[in-house]
């Protein structure tokens, strides 16, 4: 068996476990480190708005909410890390942190757990699509639905709606909603039930120290920062002209990963507020890696490197796609898919 400094190809899940083995242990002092040092820079981040706003004024506190907003992704990440159970060794301590992080994030933990699993077990099978990704349809789909489904379609994929309107709809209506649940599916509904509870007991607190319209307009803009760059990560690793989807009988769970997922190349610090998780296709393929190991991960096993590498100006250009084209294995733009 090859060591992880090796430069051959694994051909299988199994093989590839035992490689990227070595990364997937979680070190208690740095996950404690990374997560006190992140909240610190973050409420440090809200307190400079505050005190900007008091002193200067409003605009001058919005300087912050850039920065501010990237450091809400990277908890989300850490949250994200929970998840997946590669944040700490005791399964205990990954749910309570991640569940105090999603109020954060007002993300429902256990639901969007369970949902994002199963976008790790069916990413790129097209009889699967659904489950935690962004709705994408094959170029004969598209041309089989009626002109308004069509239109609902092209407004879903717009990128004002898609970065703009869709990231906050997700994270300020839509996860507050236990619409589209399973029939008695009691640990969803108690998810985004606490979750609510929780977040409205934070603006609660927030309104009574503040003033609800204060804590608002300066907490609103964070949360709409961390939104549109989170969704925008998410799609600039998924969907890309070169981007793998698949049948279910065709479809393999390491090509996903190699091939249906990105390397999203940022400058160092983008790559450190975001918690790396632009080394996309190394999460997918090992998800109980924790995100201070994939760049290490990504320097030291060679067969790593033979994926998509999308820098920051390049993905700009994603934003057009919108239909996967089965017959040619690409997703195109609506222009080039219908010419």
């Amino acid at each position: 068996m090859s060591s992880p400094s090796a430069g051959r190809m694994p051909t299988g899940v199994e093989e590839w476990n035992l490689l990227l083995r070595p990364y997937a242990r979680p070190g208690t002092v740095r996950s404690v480190v990374q997560l006190a040092t992140t909240l610190g820079l973050l409420f440090a981040g809200f307190a400079a708005m505050l005190l900007l706003d008091r002193f200067v004024g409003y605009w001058a506190g919005l300087v912050f909410a850039l920065p501010t907003g990237l450091l809400l992704v990277r908890a989300f990440i850490i949250q994200h890390d929970c998840g997946h159970r590669s944040y700490f060794r005791q399964r205990w301590a990954c749910d309570l942190v991640g569940r105090c992080l999603g109020v954060l994030t007002l993300t429902p933990y256990q639901w969007w757990k369970r949902d994002h699993d199963r976008h790790h077990a069916a990413s790129g099978d097209l009889s699967r699509r659904g489950y935690g990704d962004i709705d994408t349809l094959t170029v004969q789909e598209y041309k089989a639905l009626s002109g308004w489904r069509r239109a609902a379609y092209r407004l879903y994929r717009h990128p004002v709606v898609l970065f703009g309107v869709g990231p906050l709809f997700q994270f300020l209506v839509r996860h507050r909603l236990p619409l589209g649940l399973p029939k008695g599916d009691r640990k969803g509904l108690l998810s985004i039930l606490t979750n609510d509870l929780a977040v409205a007991g934070l603006v609660l607190v927030g309104g009574w120290l503040l003033g609800f319209d204060r804590f608002s307009a300066l907490w609103l803009p964070i949360m709409a920062v961390a939104a549109t760059v989170g969704v925008w990560m998410f799609f600039v690793q998924h969907q890309f002209e070169t981007t793998y989807w698949a049948g279910r009988k065709e479809w393999s769970f390491v090509t996903a990963a190699l091939r249906g997922c990105s390397y999203y190349r940022l400058p160092a610090p983008l790559e450190w507020l975001t918690g790396w998780i632009g080394y996309h296709h190394i999460h997918h393929l090992a998800s109980r890696i924790p995100n201070y190991r994939l760049r290490a991960c990504y320097r030291e096993v060679p067969a790593l490197r033979t994926v998509t590498v999308i820098g920051f100006w390049q993905s700009l250009g994603c934003a057009r796609l919108a239909l996967w084209c089965e017959e040619n294995q690409r997703l195109l733009s609506f222009r080039d898919a219908l010419a």
